[in-house]
């Protein structure tokens, strides 16, 4: 039985709080945003940062978007993540589940949410990044976890690993987190190096895989995936990043269990705010994709309508990364960018460097009521920001929303 004495949980969040509820409470957390002792009504215990003392403890868990250089990691003697915990030898679990990993810069959560659409005939639930800690899962005794994993969670997993390791593609992301571009795709590869033999593992074509003892099968994109595993992609009805996300479920129940159900992955419901197409009083296509936070999502959803005239909704928190890649994929197009957000003066900039069309409108609204003066039925407009939504929005959620709303009132 753990110890709790000797256990600390650094960040007062989500995913520390379901541990200690599972073990009953009566848990030590310490955590950055806590001036001084607290207890809950769990009487956990809620320590300052800066009062944890390593001597004191044998096992650390740290709430998976804690920075690597932040002093608790720095000073943990053993420090290990919640799959650490529950899927190695740490929590007493009576039978371990049969896990899947999904990771990727984008489509995770659609990824998990469609392979698990597939196998909850089967038992399976979804965790993970996706919203539900792994100490929830616990008491729900299902066969088969599927795991939406962040490349925080991979960082901090020292001994955990999947039965399937599925990796979307991946591009430069929260390098302010990692440090480098080596660094975030190290971590996304980490899984590799503690997979046995006869466990899958579908990894990007082109990436410096570690030594492992995985079943690898490197891809370089959804027809290719659909050859390697003799999926008839005519028969989904997904496209675009869509249709990875789908190949990527259906190989799984296909490697399980034979099986390849094309009308249980149609039946499937796409979420809000990823790839949405909507249409206004004046029938013309406007796509929300808020989701597209980075530069690799924007680009997957103009793939669909590179051949159309564009107005592209750009910008937001970009976290520093290097917009050239994708404004060298705009030069192609015919479009014209219409600059939101703190890095409005980053894209006009870029846009001059590429001879694109480039207007300022820094808020959403203002964005929209330009694209509506020159928007026709042959056009389409899009909000695809390659950039997070918190310099002037709470969540990707909010922002696709208001965008919806401005459509709506047209």
């Amino acid at each position: 039985m753990i110890n709790k004495d000797k256990l600390a949980l650094f960040g007062y969040g989500k995913t520390t709080k379901a541990i200690s509820k599972l073990l009953a409470g009566e848990c030590i957390f310490f955590d950055d945003n806590t001036k001084e002792l607290k207890v809950d009504e769990l009487n956990n215990k809620i320590y300052p940062a800066n009062e944890f003392q390593n001597k004191d403890f044998e096992l650390e868990i740290a709430t998976p978007s804690l920075y690597p250089n932040n002093p608790l990691v720095k000073n943990a003697k053993n420090l290990i993540s919640e799959y650490d915990f529950f899927l190695s030898n740490y929590y007493n679990l009576e039978k371990k589940p049969y896990t899947i990993w999904i990771s990727g810069t984008n489509g995770k959560t659609t990824t998990t949410q469609m392979t698990t659409h597939l196998l909850s005939k089967k038992g399976a639930l979804s965790g993970g990044n996706i919203g539900t800690p792994l100490a929830e899962l616990i008491n729900k005794n299902a066969p088969i976890w599927v795991l939406e994993t962040s490349s925080f969670t991979l960082h901090h997993t020292k001994e955990a690993k999947p039965n399937i390791y599925m990796l979307l593609p991946i591009t430069p992301d929260h390098l302010d987190w990692h440090g480098s571009k080596e660094a975030y795709i190290a971590d996304k590869l980490k899984p590799l190096e503690f997979m046995q033999e006869g466990e899958l593992a579908l990894i990007p074509k082109g990436l410096p895989l570690p030594q492992t003892n995985a079943w690898v099968v490197e891809y370089k994109g959804a027809e290719d995936l659909a050859k390697k595993f003799d999926i008839d992609v005519s028969k989904i009805k997904f496209e675009g990043a869509f249709l990875l996300d789908s190949l990527f479920a259906l190989i799984t129940t296909k490697v399980l269990f034979d099986e390849i159900d094309y009308n249980l992955i149609n039946s499937f419901k796409v979420d809000a705010h990823r790839q949405e197409k909507l249409t206004d009083s004046q029938n013309r296509v406007w796509i929300n994709d808020s989701k597209a936070t980075n530069i690799d999502a924007t680009i997957q959803l103009l793939e669909l309508y590179k051949n159309k005239e564009l107005h592209l909704i750009l910008g937001g928190d970009d976290k520093g990364v290097d917009l050239n890649e994708l404004f060298e994929y705009l030069k192609h197009l015919n479009l014209t960018i219409y600059a939101i957000g703190s890095n409005t003066k980053k894209l006009e900039q870029l846009s001059k460097k590429y001879n694109i069309k480039c207007q300022a409108h820094h808020y959403l609204n203002s964005a929209v009521e330009a694209i509506n003066k020159v928007h026709n039925i042959n056009t389409i407009a899009l909000l695809a920001p390659a950039a997070s939504s918190l310099d002037q929005f709470n969540s990707y959620a909010q922002r696709g929303d208001e965008f919806k709303s401005f459509v709506k009132s047209l």
